[in-house]
């Protein structure tokens, strides 16, 4: 039962039985930490099965969703083309361990569409895809320290959960990464070009790469500005760095060609995952054909991986891509959010942050600086504090959000207008 900042929706009690079976079993009864609700103020609801917008839970409670499984489900739960295309799959077989033609079509597909990604390689997931990048940088350039950006999320490889120190001296987020790991990485403000030149001045000649989302989504929605990308791009180029794009988010779901394409820069390397599998298991990484050739077995710079390219998720991810070509999905899309965003404005003490089908909600908090806050240091502690009840409030309503209070939120082409009149409306009573 609903109690005031519990995110517990209705009758849920076949869902706290299955948790309670799960913390007995697995670390704090899930398998990604954020959803286990715990910048929520309850427990996390078990969902049994989803269709278009909509989430049922083991209980039969329903939601509207708008957390799309973080990201990947552009055209929703189920579509109907990329479910035939995964049965398909199925029924052919869903591992092979070899060679396959639906990798290649897929990898034809993308470059037709984003040419300078001459070469793109397969792999299970965005971190995956990231360690793999790291590594390509490394080797091309002979250098060894990285340079990421507070406020970006890239996965959970050592290198990255790296947060700001003191300086552009970065400490380890997490136990059990190594001194030396930390010491490798380096860590710079968001949207900060004075800074920017600092980091490149004092370390430049020994940046393999600079790696940077141009969408961050995991601490809140901040989009960097195309001068601040074309700056950091600039730069990169004077001092042989590899600028490596994580659009692991935004691939494919800002525009086909992602924020590279919105922002006309060709990074050297960029990582994709989440649409470009249809919702299966997938990464990659891509760039040129002269920077990929470093990649095994072509060069020395080893990767593999025994589910990499697996026939369901390139046929999942082709069924969903041959859907967006055509630029109809996007526009869509953008109308549903266009209603969305003008619906919130006029609610007092919540705030919208949108590019494209991405949004993010915060209740009630204080922004400095310039709109839309493209920094974490923008924010204020009334995010986290008022986000429990907000959340448990929505969930009430038949809405579900990210259980998180820096998770970006998603819509789908299988949201209708009056998802977005729905969720208003829930917001509005808030």
């Amino acid at each position: 039962m609903h109690t005031t900042g519990s995110a517990v929706n209705k009758a849920a009690e076949r869902s706290s039985e299955l948790y309670s079976r799960a913390l007995a079993v697995s670390p704090g009864g899930v398998h990604s930490p954020v959803r286990a609700f715990g910048q929520t103020g309850g427990s996390p609801l078990f969902i049994r099965s989803a269709e278009g917008s909509t989430l049922t839970d083991v209980d039969g409670n329903t939601y509207t969703d708008f957390c799309m499984a973080f990201g990947p489900l552009i055209l929703g739960h189920n579509d109907p083309a990329v479910a035939a295309a995964a049965h398909a799959a199925l029924d052919d077989g869903w591992s092979y361990g070899t060679a396959e033609p639906w990798s290649t079509e897929l990898a034809e597909l993308t470059r037709a569409g984003i040419p300078w990604a001459e070469k793109i390689r397969f792999v299970n997931s965005g971190t995956e895809a990231v360690m793999s990048a790291l590594r390509l940088a490394r080797a091309v350039t002979g250098r060894n320290r990285i340079l990421k950006f507070a406020g970006c999320y890239h996965g959970h490889t050592d290198a990255m959960l790296i947060e700001a120190g003191s300086g552009l001296a970065g400490t380890a987020s997490s136990a059990g990464i190594t001194p030396g790991v930390a010491v490798d990485t380096l860590v710079a403000p968001l949207n900060d070009v004075d800074e920017l030149h600092t980091a490149f001045d004092l370390y430049g000649h020994e940046l393999a790469a600079a790696i940077i989302e141009p969408m961050p989504a995991n601490h809140g929605l901040l989009p960097q500005t195309g001068e601040f990308l074309g700056e950091l791009a600039s730069l990169c180029r004077q001092h042989g760095t590899q600028l490596i794009f994580d659009e692991v988010i935004s691939g494919f779901r800002t525009g086909f060609g992602g924020c590279a394409e919105r922002f006309t820069i060709e990074p050297d390397i960029v990582t994709w995952g989440k649409i470009i599998g249809g919702g299966f298991p997938v990464g990659a990484y891509a760039g040129r054909a002269e920077l990929m050739q470093h990649i095994a077995p072509e060069g020395d710079v080893y990767q593999a991986g025994t589910l990499s390219a697996n026939p369901v998720a390139m046929r999942a991810g082709l069924a969903t891509l041959l859907q967006l070509q055509d630029g109809s999905v996007y526009n869509y899309l953008e109308q549903l959010g266009v209603q969305l965003e003008r619906g919130i404005a006029g609610i007092d003490g919540i705030n919208i942050t949108r590019v494209d089908s991405v949004f993010w909600l915060w209740p009630g908090s204080s922004v400095s600086g310039e709109a839309p806050p493209r920094s974490p240091a923008c924010f204020d502690n009334t995010v986290t504090e008022r986000f429990p009840d907000f959340y448990s409030h929505l969930l009430e309503a038949g809405i579900y959000l990210p259980p998180s209070p820096w998770e970006a939120c998603f819509i789908a082409a299988a949201h209708q207008p009056e998802d977005m009149e729905k969720l208003v409306a829930a917001i509005g009573s808030f």
